[in-house]
């Protein structure tokens, strides 16, 4: 349905616009586009004309049909059309392949389909939103006008999904992180380079803590490698030759080439050769928060969900293939509680499988992709099959949660590689004193730590429970007499190890809560001569509004049970 409404919606434009050029309108996961080459520059402004064209084509009930071409006599009605960039899509279908266009009225379009009987049983739909795109995502091809829009099969389920857009604005992570003073971009140092502030950087901290500890716990050792290496690093592990545009320039250091990573594994690689493994050792599993530079071009840059620099959370397990199901399956578990404890509980996974043109033994690949199957239906996580989805050198599975609004995001990968240990030539000596490749397992959990900030940041709207919170509580005196004990209860709270500020403005206590309420602090304690003759504060959630006058003990006791529940399982290794 939404495959069709983009054509209804080519050729509303068609009808309305001179001189339109077509190149692709696919469907999308909540939508579809159309890019367009054409002299008038389309803005919203033009959605309720385009809009209104596109009813009175529904209205219309045109069918759409079906035409088999020869690619002659394609190219020929291509040409006749006057759709060049149409002739290059004809290009790229390969030989032998059936070339189909799709009819709808006056509107005739290159298209594999399938389509609707006729355009009358399109049911719901609207423009979103128009932005460039280059012809085949290339700088140096032409910039075409990419119009978005999204279509449901009941206007119900459009008004919903309309209004999880309006919420996702108010939860754009760009815009919290001015507001809350989270994070920064500068032009002047370059696009997709993060500069976290102090308020972003303690809940940074707080992650990367956390992350820490409970890889120490999973029984993971930690690494720190270098930001750069030689040219032969990144030859003999193949990115030199599959990866090479997403890497920088090199730099030239002593006559020789270096390039700054794209990736920790080469690294963990040299370490794991630093001396001869016995199966005795193994696993190991080794975790780094490295970071890596990759280059994005600039019109897919997006705040802290796509950049240039970025912290990985990434480790690998090398263990032999007896050892192999069982540590997935603590992979698997482990996954699942990190993301439980951040909040994250609706988790699907798509299971990736061997593609044609794959390294390492048939028989391998299938044992590893029993284990990652195993794994997930051990852990109950519901997943999908993606049959020859895989990486030419081992399968994976990769998760995906849903945040609070119901938006799915592709998180956490886990993949096997054949490949690695054979280009590096990885042994270990096995019970029967030879050497042995071992079973190499990558695995990102949170992947990008600057992504996992912004999906975060939009999962809880600025808003972070207490235990992720960069100021927990904010101590509100009411006026300067209470102000030296403020700082009294203050010092207090951050004795027990939690992050306070006292508001020391002379302004009223009303306008410090809105203010606290604006910078969403989950706790405030309000003081008064009653509070201060008493030892006590009157405490003030950021939800249920006021609590209650407590003594300090109380009002620790109360945080501390707040932040030890954040739902984590002490067994998860």
């Amino acid at each position: 349905m939404r495959h069709s409404t983009a054509h209804v919606m080519a050729a509303a434009v068609c009808r309305l616009y001179d001189d339109v050029q077509l190149d692709i309108g696919p469907a999308t996961e909540n939508g579809f586009y159309y890019d367009f080459d054409l002299p008038h520059r389309l803005t919203p402004e033009d959605f309720p004309r385009i809009e209104e064209e596109m009813n009175r084509i529904i209205s219309e009930k045109i069918p759409f049909e079906r035409l088999e071409f020869t690619r002659a006599e394609a190219e020929a009605k291509l040409r006749e059309m006057g759709q060049t960039f149409k002739l290059e899509r004809l290009a790229e279908i390969p030989e032998g392949e059936t070339i189909t266009f799709y009819r709808c009225g006056e509107f005739m379009d290159l298209c594999r389909g399938p389509h609707l009987e006729h355009t009358g049983q399109i049911k719901s739909f609207t423009l979103l939103s128009v932005a460039g795109s280059y012809f085949h995502g290339l700088e140096t091809n032409p910039m075409l006008q990419r119009l978005y829009a999204t279509g449901f099969l009941h206007p119900k389920e459009l008004r919903q999904y309309l209004a999880q857009l309006e919420e996702a604005k108010k939860r754009d992570h760009r815009k919290l992180g001015r507001e809350l003073d989270l994070f920064s971009m500068h032009e002047e140092v370059g696009a997709g380079l993060i500069h976290w502030h102090p308020r972003g950087a303690r809940v940074r901290s707080i992650i990367e803590d956390f992350w820490r500890q409970e890889h120490y716990r999973a029984g993971y050792e930690l690494l720190y490698t270098p930001h750069i290496g030689q040219a032969n690093l990144w030859e003999t592990s193949g990115h030199l030759g599959f990866y090479n545009e997403s890497m920088y320039a090199p730099m030239d250091i002593d006559g020789k080439e270096y390039y700054l990573k794209p990736m920790n594994c080469p690294f963990h690689i040299q370490i794991y050769k630093t001396h001869k493994r016995s199966y005795r050792e193994l696993p190991i599993k080794w975790a780094e928060l490295g970071t890596v530079y990759r280059y994005e071009k600039a019109g897919v840059l997006h705040g802290l969900l796509r950049v240039r620099g970025f912290t990985q959370d990434d480790a690998h397990i090398y263990c032999t293939p007896e050892q192999m199901e069982a540590e997935f399956k603590k992979i698997m578990k482990f996954a699942i509680t990190i993301w439980k404890a951040f909040g994250f509980s609706n988790i699907t996974a798509y299971l990736a499988t061997r593609p044609e043109k794959a390294v390492g033994e048939v028989e391998r690949w299938e044992q590893a992709t029993n284990a990652l199957r195993d794994a997930l239906e051990s852990e109950g996580v519901p997943y999908e099959v993606d049959p020859g989805g895989g990486a030419f050198y081992g399968p994976k599975i990769d998760l995906k949660v849903k945040d609070a609004i119901g938006r799915e995001w592709q998180v956490s990968t886990f993949q096997f590689d054949f490949n690695l240990p054979d280009r590096f030539d990885m042994t270990y000596i096995g019970e029967d004193g030879q050497a042995h490749r071992p079973y190499m397992i990558h695995r990102a959990l949170l992947g990008s730590i600057e992504r996992f900030f912004g999906i975060l940041v939009e999962h809880y709207a600025g808003a972070f429970p207490l235990w992720l919170a960069p100021e927990q509580a904010r101590v509100l005196p009411l006026t300067e007499k209470q102000m030296a004990y403020a700082e009294t209860v203050a010092e207090a709270l951050r004795a027990a190890g939690f992050r306070v500020t006292v508001d020391q403005r002379q302004e009223k206590v009303g306008a410090k809560i809105r203010q606290a309420q604006l910078d969403k602090i989950p706790y405030m304690l309000v003081l008064g001569p009653r509070e201060e003759e008493q030892g006590q504060a009157a405490l003030r959630s950021r939800t249920a509004g006021d609590l209650g006058a407590f003594g300090l003990p109380d009002i620790i006791e109360r945080l501390s049970r707040e932040v030890d529940s954040k739902g984590l399982d002490a067994e998860n290794n």
